[in-house]
């Protein structure tokens, strides 16, 4: 198991390229690219940043949900068309940055009549094909208002698309109302990225570390589910105060896993 921070921690204070650069300073392992417009999606970007990112290794890549993932899922053959030439233009990226994992989100479950899953899974079909092209695997995200929005959803979707991985959010199972507990029982032996957060006795987000979750537990439930993948930092720029204390966090971390794994 690795760990590291996710470029989305500082989403709103540093530009992709400094927070990739902070990252790396901090001492971490492992990062994963948040990209979040369609200038950092082409392959130009990730030539620039790339050299940051020597000896640090790239373990995922991260577009912004809503700006075209859920065209992957349109009934126009005309709108998926622009959906996967998003889709190229980021595994293109991951290529360049010796990364082998999209994470993605999914449609967007309220758009979506009688949440069709034969549907879903005949188009996470043609995404999984799509991204073996390039080498990549397609890692689906337990978020609370997409396609992972309740446990039992990826177990179900698995069982059609053997490749499909999981990423397991703990931040989001708590947003959907249901036990984290349940997401790593349904993502048992397919889970290849952990995202991290905590929350306080207020329930706000803050970092792991500075709250009142037991990672000790995460981490022994995470082992348990066959997890032998990455987990990293994943919070939003206003959950913290000074940047230092992701390192710290990540000290933190580091630490509780080691007793662990």
């Amino acid at each position: 198991m690795q760990t590291g921070i996710s470029t989305a921690s500082l989403f709103g204070r540093r530009q992709t390229e400094d927070a990739l650069k902070y990252i790396k300073d901090s001492g971490a392992a492992c990062a994963e690219v948040f990209l979040s417009t369609f200038y950092e999606y082409r392959p130009e970007f990730s030539k620039k940043i790339a050299p940051l990112a020597q000896g640090l290794q790239i373990s995922s890549l991260h577009s912004l949900p809503t700006d075209f993932e859920p065209h992957l899922f349109n009934p126009s053959a005309r709108v998926r068309g622009d959906g996967f030439y998003w889709l190229d233009q980021v595994l293109r990226s991951a290529q360049l940055l010796g990364c082998k994992n999209y994470v993605m989100h999914g449609f967007v479950r309220a758009a979506v009549q009688g949440e069709n899953e034969d549907a879903v899974a005949d188009c996470l079909q043609s995404v999984c094909e799509f991204c073996n092209r390039y080498g990549v695997n397609l890692c689906l995200e337990n978020v609370s208002w997409s396609t992972c929005c309740k446990p039992g959803v990826f177990g179900r979707l698995k069982a059609r698309l053997p490749s499909l991985s999981g990423v397991f959010d703990i931040k989001q199972a708590r947003r959907s109302g249901y036990p984290w507990q349940a997401y790593l029982a349904d993502m048992r032996g397919a889970i290849c990225i952990a995202h991290l957060s905590d929350i306080d006795e207020d329930g706000k987000i803050c970092l792991p570390g500075k709250g009142i979750t037991d990672f000790g537990e995460v981490f022994s439930r995470l082992k348990d589910a066959g997890f032998d993948g990455t987990a990293l930092i994943e919070v939003y720029g206003g959950n913290y105060g000074d940047e230092g204390e992701l390192a710290h966090s990540l000290e933190f971390i580091n630490e509780t896993a080691a007793k662990i794994f």
